[in-house]
């Protein structure tokens, strides 16, 4: 599988330069920020506090902004963005909304925008460090079978794109603090299992200069509305 950054298929596959982009489930906003500084017009929608606070606490690339809310209903008016991003966010959604949340991304798209869909597959380093958290192997299964359902929403796939990234964290209380602020549920679980969840991060991840780095497979569908 080819190695490839989740920014370069996105600008491979997406013209960003003037375009109004929204990213769903934008968590602390770096997406936001990255397609800002490549020419588009972003929002970020993100239904958490601590994730909300964090988007707001970095400076600002441009005219970006962020609305709160949830996929499954999104306060926005149809044909309002070119195009709408889940990255690494479908599977987040309850099971019952995923569809929904897919036929509102066609909803808020204009006419022949495109719906992106990045989802990581359960398998590589990046997901075993977090598996014993929250093992999402079923959630990110049923976020692919509702892809393969968007027939019924007004969505068509044009293709599927499959590579190999990387993410790192400069320590393990960083991937703490983030799994953490992602969901605050988490946080007593972390503790019961602190000390094996460390072992984890040192066994599972390779040093390098950014920290420590995982692997991560993932699969993107481009969908365009008809």
């Amino acid at each position: 599988m080819e190695f490839r950054t989740n920014g370069s298929v996105i600008r491979e596959v997406l013209s960003l330069e003037g375009s109004r982009v929204l990213d769903i489930g934008s968590g602390d906003g770096s997406l936001v920020r990255y397609l800002t500084r490549h020419g588009a017009r972003a929002t970020g929608l993100e239904c958490g506090a601590a994730q909300l606070e964090k988007a707001h606490s970095y400076a600002t690339e441009g005219d970006e902004d962020y609305v709160e809310g949830v996929g499954q209903d999104m306060p926005f008016d149809d044909a309002s963005f070119d195009t709408a991003i889940f990255s690494n966010s479908l599977h987040h959604i309850p099971e019952q909304h995923m569809m929904a949340a897919l036929g509102e991304a066609a909803r808020v798209i204009k006419p022949d925008g495109t719906v992106y869909v990045a989802e990581p597959i359960a398998a590589g380093s990046g997901f075993e460090v977090h598996a014993p958290i929250d093992d999402e192997t079923i959630v990110r299964a049923k976020a692919y079978e509702a892809i393969g359902k968007i027939a019924d929403g007004g969505l068509r796939e044009e293709r599927e794109i499959s590579f190999h990234t990387v993410y790192h964290y400069t320590d393990f209380d960083e991937l703490k603090d983030d799994t953490i602020r992602i969901d605050p549920t988490r946080r007593e679980l972390i503790a019961t299992m602190e000390d094996e969840l460390r072992a984890r991060f040192t066994r599972l991840g390779v040093p390098d200069e950014k920290g420590m780095r995982f692997d991560q497979p993932m699969r993107v569908n481009v969908l365009r509305k008809v």
